[in-house]
């Protein structure tokens, strides 16, 4: 765990100090134990003494009482530090994840090929200019009514959204998974439970009046779907595709992507999510990153796919893989899924356990974006231009845009 915490660039010394509250938290109940052991024993002799014995015996237990009540407040107060130093630790990385920082990723493999632009006579516009070419999207207005940030999608930019919606809860269901819709405000055992009050809470909106969390991820309700439950064994692997919308703070990234629908404070997804056995979680996850690339494939996007370093995972992710789709005018890849296996990590925070030949212990989740609908948006606007600012609709998303096969220009 030291060494987890230490190529994570997290803190080291709470895995002393988590040590060292439990050892006070287990001498303490050893000494409370001891304690009202005693006072048991004292209580018979009391009944059976007489005269300055008995004054003797009474003093003791008065003692004693106090001793006892000491014991046990300093036995609460080491559970106390103990549970909250083990909620503070990230969880344990997996050892074949990519040491180092956000630029220390591990590229797995690229698919596709970027156009050439220029070799086709044109050069291409980026999706804001296109989205109002089309009459797709809104910014300006977006940013009169919500601030910074924020955005509408008008007519087939609507459609587009709904289209991609459909096609990936399609996809989903076709390979096993209940299609949910979830809530999108959460008790603080949620959002806790899944690791986001830890080093993400600064972007996640707390509503204080009401104690609420806005999710910014269907990871959350998913996850806490089975909270404080027992499931068999048999029954596994559990596998929901959660849409909601997402609310993200985007605290700490002031002038980054602030033109367009790459990062912003709301937006629609659907989230994979699987509770598995720890023994096949590593293979789940892989499972989950051939989805995401079915996906991506059939929207004949050019990509990457990405093993995350160490420093750049959140703190529930022992291991994460991202695609980044290629983005034209950015010349650049730019993330649009992932996905991540948290071993046991939520499961233990959240208590769900599984049931195994009449023993429980805790199961592995795991969760994976299928579709993030802004970026994915951006993508195909952006890769699926023609020279006139029409966009060709990729071949599998267009029985789920009503049969059409180009976006064409708004008069």
């Amino acid at each position: 765990m030291r060494a987890s915490q230490r190529v994570r660039g997290e803190d080291v010394d709470v895995v002393d100090a988590l040590l060292s509250a439990d050892e006070r938290r287990r001498s303490s109940g050893s000494r409370f134990d001891e304690l009202r052991n005693e006072q048991r024993v004292l209580g018979k002799q009391v009944a059976q003494a007489k005269g300055d014995e008995k004054a003797a015996l009474l003093q003791r237990t008065k003692d004693l009482a106090a001793e006892v009540k000491a014991a046990d407040a300093e036995q609460s107060a080491a559970k106390e530090e103990a549970d909250r130093l083990l909620r503070s630790l990230a969880n344990l990385i997996d050892p074949a994840a990519p040491v180092g920082g956000e630029e220390d990723f591990v590229t797995l493999e690229e698919i596709g090929t970027p156009r050439d632009f220029a070799a086709e006579g044109f050069e291409p516009r980026d999706h804001v200019e296109l989205g109002q070419i089309l009459g797709a999207i809104d910014t300006e207005r977006g940013a009169k009514v919500a601030g910074a940030r924020s955005y509408y999608l008008t007519g087939v930019g609507a459609l587009l959204e709904l289209g991609l919606v459909n096609m990936a809860i399609a996809q989903a269901t076709a390979a096993g998974f209940v299609p949910m819709i979830t809530p999108t405000l959460v008790r603080p055992a949620a959002m806790d439970g899944t690791g986001f009050l830890g080093q993400a809470a600064e972007n996640v909106y707390h509503l204080a009046e009401d104690d609420r969390y806005l999710v910014g991820t269907s990871e959350v309700p998913l996850a806490a779907y089975h909270m404080d439950e027992i499931i068999d064994a048999e029954k596994l692997p559990l596998r929901y595709a959660g849409y909601s919308s997402c609310f993200r703070r985007e605290a700490g990234t002031y002038g980054k992507d602030t033109r367009g629908i790459i990062r912003v404070h709301q937006f629609e997804k659907v989230e994979m999510f699987v509770y598995t056995t720890p023994e096949d979680a590593e293979n789940e996850h892989r499972r989950l990153l051939q989805w995401e690339k079915d996906f991506l494939n059939a929207l004949e996007l050019p990509y990457r796919v990405i093993d995350v370093a160490s420093g750049d995972l959140g703190a529930s992710a022992a291991r994460k893989f991202d695609i980044e789709a290629w983005i034209p005018t950015q010349g650049k890849y730019r993330e649009v899924t992932s996905t991540s296996n948290t071993t046991e990590y939520q499961a233990r925070r959240l208590s769900i356990r599984m049931r195994e030949e009449g023993k429980t212990r805790p199961l592995a989740t795991l969760n994976g974006t299928l579709v993030a609908i802004p970026r994915t948006i951006v993508a195909i606007l952006e890769n699926h231009q023609q020279a006139d600012g029409s966009v060709v609709v990729p071949e599998a998303l267009r029985p789920f845009l009503g049969g059409r096969t180009v976006l064409e220009p708004v008069k």
